[in-house]
């Protein structure tokens, strides 16, 4: 009878500080969920109302000219993204391939899992500063080239490490009875391992094309800018991310209307490269 009481005071508190928890939790989610839609909003606003056939037929105009569109700068980010994704897909997944096969069995596979996760924690800022440094800095002018080989630098990792984590993910089962039938090594990790999680791997490259699709900083320092239309990679080439940047503080309102509609453009390439990897590429590990 006389432990009722205690009992009841520590129950009481424990309830109390559950709910304070939880309400501090939804009032965080909210304030988060209702930033996003106030940015969401702004940008939806902005963008549409940007938005015109000439948006993807004409160049970036001059300074204090009229009219004017995207054309240069979504050719040029389509070019240097693209040749990024043929650079750092085969890389980042044979490195994955390599790590989840032998990562627990040597000093170089552990050196290259701790590389890899300092170079996702990277600024993208430093990892442009770097292909400046060794690229730009040697060859005496900006290029779309350069731009390239700092976004592959940035999407390596994000393929390697999403390839090491869904191949670790494949059951030791599958494997044994991979090797009990006489397969080697390597063709047990590219026709057994692999492909029971290409939907995975896939997945991790469209994650990583998301994510150097709006970097801004390491092409400040690398491919730069062109006013003009632009196809040799040598050159330096008009992107979307530089242009918003460029674009928004400009005093000039055609300039700034098309850093909404670029950043309208940008944000919904994101959103459809996300949705379509949780998605379309969406498949379970076989047990």
């Amino acid at each position: 009878m006389h432990t009722a009481a205690p009992i009841n005071k520590v129950y009481r508190k424990r309830l109390l500080q559950h709910r304070v928890g939880i309400a501090l939790s939804v009032f965080a989610m909210s304030l988060g969920i209702a930033v996003l839609l106030w940015i969401l909003a702004t940008l939806l606003i902005n963008g549409f109302a940007a938005l015109s056939f000439t948006l993807f037929t004409e160049t970036t105009p001059a300074p204090g000219s009229e009219g004017g569109g995207l054309m240069n700068a979504i050719v040029g980010s389509l070019m240097m993204v693209g040749l990024s994704t043929l650079v750092s897909t085969p890389i980042g997944i044979l490195a994955g391939m390599y790590l989840a096969e032998y990562g627990e069995e040597n000093k170089l596979a552990q050196v290259t899992r701790f590389v890899t996760d300092i170079m996702l924690s990277a600024p993208s800022i430093v990892i442009g500063l770097f292909v400046y440094t060794l690229y730009v800095a040697n060859v005496n002018h900006f290029s779309g080239y350069a731009g390239s080989i700092a976004l592959s630098l940035i999407a390596v990792p994000v393929v390697v490490r999403t390839t090491d984590n869904m191949l670790r993910l494949v059951p030791n089962s599958l494997l044994e009875a991979a090797f009990a039938l006489g397969a080697p090594r390597w063709k047990v990790a590219m026709m057994v391992r692999l492909r029971a999680v290409k939907a995975g791997v896939i997945t991790g490259v469209l994650l990583a094309v998301a994510r150097v699709s709006g970097e801004t900083a390491p092409l400040l320092f690398t491919a730069l800018n062109n006013q003009f239309f632009n196809a040799d990679m040598n050159k330096p080439m008009a992107n979307l991310p530089y242009v918003i940047y460029q674009f928004a503080m400009s005093p000039y309102d055609n300039w700034r209307e098309l850093a909404w509609a670029g950043a309208l453009l940008v944000t919904f390439s994101v959103l459809a490269l996300n949705i379509l990897s949780r998605t379309v590429f969406t498949q379970k590990i076989p047990n």
